[in-house]
């Protein structure tokens, strides 16, 4: 009777690290291996068994199975196109043991645009149909601007035709650099073309050539916030509650924004309901600290400059301008979880290289 007891009792443990998985996957990869090799039922063997693993992991990992040759199986992991996260999925196959028969991949990579055909609702996306052109923003040089021309673009089927050239993009690209190197992109039919068209499987060269301009103009750039001028902005709401914002106006008129383009955006949801949308001194207090502790890892000198925060109708925002994306997805990711049973805490990641997400304050300057 214990034996049965035993079997039928046994749960699942919780996978609480990226080292759990891993020795979780090492117990079942025999299984799941033999599923992807022989065509078996891949959702009832392997995905429904992967997926929640992955959430206990970190909430935001994707994937992509298949067999890479006759031998070796490739899990592919995914952000889907979340600046936030693609640091956790780099981390997280740097953390993948070496297992015979298995290769693990960090973001969907580019593939030889021979081999990107996407067939969906009926279109096909491949490089004999998708063109594109490069726009020169005289405001704003440093930002890539493309349109791409899809020959069998349907004004009447946007999404659908839009989507699929993205997934085309995403492909021929690969994940990180389409969703990092490209600062604007609009579709478009062959008939709206107003400049001549280039081949698609050139892009990958501009996109090359823009960055390395990009890194030799800004490469070393530094600023610092320390004795920055920090202006209050004061504005009442259609509600009669107030909007307070608190803004570093030097860095807004820095002539060099473009090399800290990424930006952190940190929303914080409190009760403001009994002091017109703003904070009670516990509150503010907790905020300060909160922010005080951000401030204290990512440092201006470093490439993370501070450029002031807004408050109203219960929710305070926090923006940093950044050099780079990881180490912020990392802190605020570890913020979030320190302060979840204190404060309802969410971030964004974003390009901007010209920080027009700021230009209320200097119009309003």
């Amino acid at each position: 009777m214990s034996f049965f007891k035993n079997i039928f009792s046994k749960k699942e443990v919780p996978v609480k690290s990226y080292e759990d998985f891993w020795l979780w996957f090492q117990k079942n990869e025999k299984t799941f291996f033999e599923v992807l090799k022989n065509k078996g039922d891949v959702e009832k063997v392997f995905f429904i068994k992967l997926s929640p693993k992955l959430n206990q992991v970190k909430e935001g990992i994707y994937y992509l199975a298949g067999m890479f040759n006759d031998s070796i199986a490739e899990l592919v992991f995914s952000a889907e196109g979340e600046i936030k996260n693609m640091v956790f999925v780099e981390e997280f196959v740097l953390h993948a043991p070496c297992i015979d028969g298995w290769l693990f991949t960090p973001l969907k990579p580019a593939l030889d645009i021979a081999n990107v055909n996407i067939d969906m609702a009926g279109y096909r996306f491949n490089r004999e149909n998708i063109s594109f052109y490069a726009n020169d923003l005289i405001e704003y040089p440093d930002e890539i601007d493309i349109t791409v021309v899809y020959s069998d673009y349907n004004e009447a089927d946007k999404t659908t035709t839009t989507n699929g050239t993205f997934i085309f993009l995403d492909n021929f690209l690969g994940e990180l650099n389409f969703a990092a190197s490209i600062d604007n992109i609009k579709v478009i039919g062959k008939q709206d073309a107003q400049k001549e068209l280039v081949p698609i499987e050139k892009l990958k060269d501009y996109l090359a050539w823009r960055e390395k301009e990009f890194i030799e103009k800004y490469e070393g750039v530094r600023n610092s916030t320390e004795n920055g001028t920090y202006s209050m902005f004061k504005a009442e709401l259609k509600s009669g509650n107030a909007l307070l914002a608190v803004i570093n106006t030097d860095l807004l008129n820095w002539d060099r924004k473009a090399s800290h383009p990424w930006i952190a955006k940190i929303e914080i949801r409190y009760d403001g309901e009994k002091n017109r949308g703003m904070p009670d001194k516990g509150t503010y207090n907790l905020l300060n600290e909160m922010e005080d502790e951000i401030s204290g890892q990512l440092i201006d000198y470093e490439g993370y400059l501070n450029i002031g925060r807004q408050t109203a109708e219960g929710v305070r925002e926090i923006y940093f301008a950044c050099k780079e994306f990881r180490k912020p997805s990392r802190i605020l990711f570890e913020i979030e979880n320190k302060y979840k049973n204190k404060l309802d805490i969410r971030y964004s990641i974003y390009k901007d290289k010209y920080w027009r997400s700021f230009n209320r304050f200097i119009n309003n300057g």
